[in-house]
């Protein structure tokens, strides 16, 4: 399109006068400004979060070492001492203050097996003290014998277990178990001409049955040949005193039986 020069006002005013309508292009709308620049914004450096710490592995608990019972029946008093002592075939080794091995004389005609070491016993390293030991003591009293005296009138004590179980619970199966070793060695070193059970799973160990007291008082049962006796255990007759008259038939019988 060829460029056509601005008309002044004077050809405007010609050019109307002869009826010629003079066409003018629309002024073009005036550009918007372009919008400014955003602002360069510098973002953060980006950081690395630190890795969680690793906790360090806990160490896994000591595993039981069983009893040797092979070296066990082969041990001494001072040897049978020293590996009860020693002793970690259960969980028990981590709770117990000490071992609980017995007492009395070593060549005794009884024997009193109960069945585990009480927070006394675990303090003081001996079976039956506090007033479960003040009562087997009157029942042994009564009897003629005492825990200190010589082999005519003395006992030898000892518990199945030789640890205290935790807050005085029931021994576990695998504890009996583990520890029956310890016991029947005791045996065989004493080697008592009576032996009297008292409670529960001192009868179990010893006669390896799950019959209750009350179904196997009365009668004379045996250990690798020696006769047991069976009875409640003195901390129950502190519990049920009216059962005391069981104990002392239980005790009568056991007077009974033949020491030669």
């Amino acid at each position: 399109m060829s460029w056509v020069r601005e008309l002044d006002a004077r050809q405007r005013a010609m050019l109307d006068e002869m009826g010629v309508k003079v066409w003018t292009p629309a002024s073009a709308p005036a550009a918007a400004p372009a919008p400014a620049p955003a602002p360069l914004t510098v973002s953060a450096p980006l950081t690395t979060a630190p890795a969680p710490a690793v906790p360090a592995p806990t160490p896994a608990p000591a595993m039981p070492r069983p009893v040797d019972t092979t070296a066990v029946a082969g041990l001494d008093w001072a040897g049978l001492r020293q590996s009860v002592a020693a002793c970690e075939a259960c969980g028990l080794c981590a709770s117990r203050r000490q071992t609980v091995f017995g007492t009395g004389h070593e060549q005794a005609r009884w024997m009193i097996v109960g069945e585990a070491p009480g927070e006394q016993e675990d303090r003081q390293g001996e079976p039956f003290v506090g007033p479960a030991g003040q009562l087997l003591d009157a029942m042994l009293r009564a009897t003629g014998r005492d825990r200190g005296t010589d082999l005519a009138g003395g006992v030898f004590i000892a518990n199945v277990l030789k640890c205290r179980p935790p807050a005085n619970r029931n021994p576990a199966p695998e504890e009996v178990q583990r520890c029956e070793p310890f016991l029947a060695r005791q045996v065989a070193l004493v080697q008592p001409k009576l032996i009297i059970a008292m409670g529960r799973f001192a009868v179990q160990s010893l006669l390896r049955t799950t019959e209750p007291i009350g179904k196997l008082r009365g009668r004379v049962h045996r250990y690798e040949g020696v006769p047991v006796i069976v009875t409640y255990h003195p901390a129950y007759l502190l519990r049920n005193p009216a059962d005391k008259s069981k104990a002392w038939a239980d005790l009568c019988l056991a007077l009974d039986q033949p020491l030669d």
